[in-house]
């Protein structure tokens, strides 16, 4: 009986609490353990907010690769490089470029849309049981452009009809008629009506994490050192403290590579540096998230104000936070938005981020008793709920309907 099965996982933010949930449902011994108290600061607090079951179009598509140097060189553009980290990121690029192919960006559109089609559903399951009062708005995400790199617009258009991502095209009118104090810099747009946004991402996650404590889940606030075995069942190190579990998941976004490293699995996890700001009591302003595409960025009405996020920046987990990054964000959003405040809040997150634009979901290659589940780059948030329904299945052997075998870590060997 699954009661006994004392389960361990490492990392407590979005993805682990909810892998935690689907655990706890299924009746098993569960804890957590985490460096931070959950809800604040990482990733599942900082993100934008989305939950985008549309967003199954990844970043390494045939056209990117023509339109890295510009935005690189450009100070309004999407994405940088922190180049003392160029020399670590070499690797991980030349497997970024041999996935940048027609083929390879399909595969990864389809197992993206097997997950994404089937995210809010899952959420849904958890939310029956908290209090979401005023923290979840059902009016849609609307992407905006002008007229450059259409050809980049049209095929993400079209590979969205394809694998039936639902949308709906918008032309100038419609745009500001849904969004009336958006400057008219843009020709055209896309509304994804069925995609939904947090108004507090960090206060859902806590919600999430103290319902996990209500059903009889374990919380440990330590730093994991490593994992070893003993008689095949795996033990986690903390401190001065062993714990032994039958099983364990790893959950730890960008830092999950740490311990893939130490079990002999050679994942190539890096990490994506986002950047949020927020401009207080300027919710009101938009209706729902609005995403300019042409700049890689985008804004969310929120509790604390309007949050601008964005930017991709390649610079690890060791660099600092980057001023000018922090400026490009003001800028663009200045771009749109007329009468905008200083702003406050400077954050920088990490998200994790694997070649291929897939995640990593299902058990070690090297260890029958260790899960993993992470490396869902910008969709952490939209698919930690079905990310932790599906890994509860398999750490159960149930079937779950889907295949599974494009998210195991076995690709990379």
């Amino acid at each position: 009986m699954s009661e006994n099965i004392k389960i361990g996982i490492v990392g407590a933010g979005i993805q682990g609490v909810c892998s935690a949930l689907f655990l706890k449902k299924k009746g098993y011994e569960v804890t957590l353990f985490d460096r931070n108290d959950p809800g604040i600061s990482a990733a599942s607090y900082g993100n934008a907010g989305h939950f985008s079951p549309y967003a199954s179009i990844p970043l390494n598509r045939p056209d990117i690769l023509l339109d890295v140097p510009a935005m690189l060189f450009s100070s309004t553009g999407p994405l940088a490089l922190r180049w003392n980290y160029v020399p670590k990121m070499i690797p991980w690029f030349f497997k970024f470029i041999k996935n940048c192919s027609t083929k390879n960006m399909m595969h990864t559109a389809k197992y993206m849309h097997q997950i994404l089609d089937i995210a809010l559903p899952a959420y849904d399951e958890l939310f029956q049981e908290i209090d979401l009062s005023g923290l979840v708005e059902n009016n849609g995400i609307m992407y905006i452009w002008n007229d450059q790199n259409l050809k980049s617009r049209e095929l993400e258009i079209k590979i969205r009809n394809e694998i039936g991502a639902e949308q709906q095209l918008l032309n100038k009118k419609e745009i500001h008629d849904l969004e009336p104090n958006i400057k008219k810099i843009y020709h055209a747009g896309v509304f994804y009506k069925n995609a939904r946004h947090a108004r507090n991402p960090g206060k859902i996650w806590l919600k999430l994490f103290n319902l996990f404590l209500s059903k009889g889940g374990k919380f440990k606030k330590s730093n994991v050192e490593n994992i070893h075995f003993s008689d095949e069942k795996p033990i986690i190190k903390i401190q001065e403290d062993y714990f032994k579990f039958d099983k364990i998941l790893i959950t730890s976004g960008a830092f999950s590579k740490i311990l893939t490293d130490q079990l002999d699995e050679k994942i190539p996890l890096d990490t994506e540096r986002g950047y949020h700001i927020h401009f207080k009591n300027c919710d009101h302003m938009i209706s729902r998230p609005v995403v300019f595409h042409n700049r890689g960025f985008g804004m969310t009405p929120m509790e604390q104000g309007l949050r601008v996020v964005g930017t991709v920046e390649f610079g690890g987990l060791k660099n600092k936070i980057s001023k000018s990054r922090i400026k490009n964000l003001v800028n663009n959003a200045k771009f749109l938005l007329d009468g905008l405040p200083e702003h406050e809040d400077e954050w920088l997150g990490f998200r994790p981020t694997l070649p291929d634009y897939l995640p990593v979901i299902g058990p070690s290659k090297n260890y029958e008793n260790v899960f993993y589940s992470f490396g869902h780059h910008h969709l952490g948030w939209t698919l930690a709920a079905i990310s932790g329904k599906i890994i509860s299945k398999m750490i159960s052997n149930e079937n779950t309907n889907l295949d599974l075998q494009p998210y195991s870590s076995v690709r990379f060997s």
